[in-house]
């Protein structure tokens, strides 16, 4: 259906696509922040990265947006152009109730509390983080307060929505209240199975020699470097836009095994990107669908794939080759799937992941809803890691309540995506598995393409062309079932 026949539509696609531009400068900005900008130089780009914000949100809050997509849903459009323009409609309406002085304020105040974070952090300086977090947490739940008068929801839900759409409290409460009555158990069993399983140490590796390793297994996972990097950051992330992903990881030069992972993980998030539908780029239906659906992605390449028996045999050589590690492939294989509580969420095992999830869930709705103040998120976090993991973090800040960019930054309602992504992973691997055969298989015969493909096919082709239960209906028969999640864990666990 060409422009003719809805000129509406088309001025709006217009208007979109200079958004996208805009938008790509400002991750960029965002990445290089992140991992190459002198630490001078954080005021001044806060200043910068502000005002583009600005730019961006008035670009989304044009005056003539609301009567032009009104007057492009009268006349004729295909089904696809009608998903991007509830995409648009979307991406107005969640702009439009922020006031244009709180994006600009929120954006500074993040800029600066990060970009602290990095020192504070690796100091355990929780005196001087507390200040700058207390005053995003302040930003952050006025922007709650805003959106939920104006969707009539709760504050913590309107945060929620911009994550997840259409994901509530109630919903989380309900599934990982189903989540904390049988996974402690399953922890104890599986550390209680593990216990007669040999120690060994893991070989040192400079952190040029995992770099070099990093990009060979993103070589056999066909990330295309003709369009994107790897680079190093204080906390691992995917950035840039479809055409430019931006990788980070961090190296531990006496364990090697967290950074390779880090870098398995981010692939999939790049992935995703990378395999976003080319006709719709620079629109809004051609945008990742949500952000637990990204994690899925993330999560699947790591801990479904990258756990996995087959490809830790597929990537032994490479081990051998650019670490001189000697480790055998049981060895490798009890690396990466022994479970043990520990400290930081990103290193943690797929099994007490979700607690750190758990957590951080319960942190952000008594943050949100001021039953908890950050002055006393130390003593809130240190209670709740010994309930859920049995560790004890009294002035441990660092790795404590410290840990995670995401607040650093004003990011709250973002955690829960973690677990609601693990539980997509499983359920997608489960559908793959009864069309294609046992993934496991396919990769020890050469095939991991094939698993990549239909992810391809399935996920990151729809863009956001569909909503996230159509495409879960389409993709696997069902809408999200957190019972696979548990039977995958059970599967390879116990």
């Amino acid at each position: 259906m060409n422009a003719k026949s809805n000129p509406h539509y088309q001025t709006l696609v217009n208007h979109f696509q200079s958004i996208s531009h805009f938008e790509h400068l400002s991750a960029l900005g965002d990445w290089d922040q992140a991992t190459m900008m002198p630490m001078g130089g954080g005021e001044a780009r806060g200043a910068a990265m502000a005002e583009l914000a600005k730019h961006i949100h008035s670009l989304k809050t044009a005056p003539m947006l609301a009567q032009t997509i009104s007057e492009a849903d009268e006349l004729p459009l295909t089904e696809q152009q009608k998903a991007n323009l509830t995409e648009m409609r979307y991406q107005y309406l969640q702009a439009n109730v922020v006031p244009s002085e709180l994006v600009v304020a929120k954006t500074k105040a993040a800029y600066h509390c990060e970009h602290a974070w990095r020192e504070q952090r690796s100091n355990n300086d929780w005196q001087g983080f507390k200040p700058n977090l207390e005053n995003l947490m302040s930003l952050a739940k006025e922007e709650a307060n805003i959106r939920a008068e104006a969707q009539n929801v709760s504050p913590y839900d309107a945060l929620l929505d911009k994550f997840e759409p259409g994901m509530t409290t109630a919903s989380l409460e309900q599934i990982f209240g189903n989540l904390k009555s049988w996974l402690p158990q399953l922890i104890q069993q599986v550390q209680d199975k593990q216990k007669s399983e040999a120690s060994f140490t893991i070989p040192t590796a400079s952190a040029e020699s995992q770099a070099r390793l990093g990009r060979e297994i993103m070589n056999i996972l066909d990330f295309d470097f003709n369009h994107g990097r790897l680079d190093i950051s204080s906390h691992p992330f995917c950035g840039g836009v479809a055409s430019d992903v931006r990788l980070t990881t961090r190296y531990d030069e006496g364990d090697f095994t967290s950074g390779l992972m880090g870098i398995v993980h981010e692939t999939g998030h790049a992935k995703y990107e990378q395999g976003l539908p080319l006709a719709w780029r620079g629109q809004p239906a051609g945008l990742a669908r949500s952000m637990a659906l990204h994690e899925s992605q993330s999560l699947f390449c790591e801990m479904q794939v990258g756990r996995g028996p087959a490809f830790l045999k597929l990537i032994e050589p490479y081990l051998s080759s650019l670490l001189g590690s000697q480790l055998t492939h049981d060895q490798l294989t009890n690396i990466y799937t022994r479970v043990t509580p520990g400290l930081i969420r990103v290193d943690a095992d797929e099994v007490t992941y979700p607690c750190h999830i758990l957590l951080r869930f319960e942190a952000e709705k008594a943050l949100v809803s001021g039953e908890l103040a950050v002055a006393d998120l130390p003593e809130f976090w240190s209670s709740q890691m010994q309930s859920l993991l049995g560790i004890n973090t009294d002035g441990d800040y660092k790795n404590g309540c410290m840990q995670d960019i995401h607040w650093a930054v004003g990011e709250l309602g973002y955690f829960p995506s973690y677990t609601l992504g693990a539980m997509y992973a499983a359920q997608f691997r489960n559908a793959m598995e009864c069309e294609l055969g046992c993934m496991e298989s396919l990769i020890n015969s050469g095939k991991l393409s094939s698993v990549m493909g239909w992810l391809n096919d399935k996920i990151w082709s729809q863009g956001s062309l569909l909503s996230i239960d159509e495409l879960m209906r389409q993709s696997t028969g069902e809408t999200l079932n957190p019972e696979h999640f548990k039977k995958h864990l059970i599967g390879r666990y116990l």
